[in-house]
């Protein structure tokens, strides 16, 4: 009895096989046949030599050969608001053809999905395509001025650069100064990170309330080795050996709530620098953008340009993001209102 129904499956099963092989061999045909010979614009919210732009343009170089039709892939800068410009781009006026990807500051999704931005965007809408690394950061005091310790810094001002509304240098540094009781004090009117860094080393600001550690390495890696920066505290939940005695910003709260907020508005480090797609794109062509996506970040060629650089490549997939941005809701009440209001304050 067992055999032959057994011997009725199997024959289904090698039909069904076989169908589910033809669908994927059409669909990588027509997918073949879309993408041979076209561009895929690739949208960089911050400016040409940031590390966003240097990740992006590594990912450009070799993710055309993981996808049917091995297209071209083109950085297209599009700085402005902080971000917020070309996340609006790639939300509402991109084409919704598998022809644009992009990469926007991690900071915009979790503030929009807490209330905190009120642009066209839905995080949980977009194709994620994942993030080649993991952040962490530093708040840093350049050599010259007498700030070596938090308690320096909650006893006096430290001027820092900001790099657009809405951007990390601007918002984390007042949101500590509202959970920790630091003193930064943001000048805004940087551009980008590169004239940030110019910035401190002229001696127009005084040091960096939020730098991302791979930031601060890959482009200014004299300044730690040759201790022109005294590093504050560090951003990072995990501990980095890197930076074994700096203390971790969430062991300065003062309550338990304020501790959870830090580690809330933190968690947009695990996206490091993420890559997405529009809304509504054709499944199958959001379904190969995400497979090219997660071989590129495998691709030992890559991986070789990306040592090369300096730049860490520790891939996050786009299911991690969208679990991660959900996971946003399961705080406590209290977490969430106490991080949107240091948001809103920090604006």
């Amino acid at each position: 009895m067992i055999r032959t129904r057994c011997s009725a499956v199997i024959p289904v099963l090698v039909a069904l096989a076989a169908v589910t092989a033809g669908a994927a061999r059409a669909d990588d045909e027509a997918l073949a046949r879309f993408y041979k010979g076209r561009q895929i614009n690739v949208i960089i919210y911050s400016e040409a030599g940031s590390t966003y732009d240097l990740y992006a343009r590594l990912l450009a170089r070799h993710m055309g050969r993981h996808i049917p039709g091995n297209p071209t892939l083109i950085p297209q800068n599009m700085p402005g608001a902080g971000g917020l410009k070309a996340t609006e781009f790639l939300y509402s006026m991109a084409p919704k053809d598998g022809a644009t990807i992009g990469t926007i500051s991690r900071s915009i999704p979790f503030e929009t999905l807490l209330g905190v931005h009120s642009i066209a965007f839905d995080p949980l809408k977009v194709v994620w395509l994942g993030s080649m690394n993991r952040e962490s950061a530093v708040a840093v005091a350049w050599h010259t001025v007498p700030v070596k310790t938090v308690a320096d810094l909650r006893a006096r001002e430290l001027i820092v650069p900001g790099t657009g509304a809405g951007s990390d240098t601007e918002l984390l540094p007042r949101a500590f100064n509202v959970l920790v009781g630091t003193r930064f004090k943001v000048i805004s009117g940087y551009s980008g990170s590169t004239r940030a860094s110019l910035a401190m080393e002229r001696g127009e600001v005084e040091g960096a309330g939020y730098i991302t550690w791979g930031a601060l390495t890959t482009n200014q890696p004299g300044w730690v080795r040759d201790k022109m920066v005294t590093v504050l505290f560090r951003t990072g939940a995990a501990d980095d050996p890197r930076l074994a005695g700096v203390p971790d910003i969430r062991d300065l709260a003062v309550n338990e709530t304020d501790r959870q907020a830090l580690d809330l508005i933190l968690a947009r480090e695990i996206l490091g620098r993420p890559f997405l797609a529009p809304p509504d794109l054709p499944p199958e062509r959001a379904r190969a953008l995400q497979s090219a996506f997660g071989e590129s970040v495998t691709d030992p060629d890559l991986l070789a340009d990306a040592k090369k650089v300096h730049a860490d490549i520790d891939p996050v997939s786009g299911d991690e993001v969208v679990a991660l941005l959900k996971r946003i809701h399961e705080y406590p009440e209290a977490t969430i209102a106490r991080t949107k209001d240091a948001l809103t304050r920090a604006r």
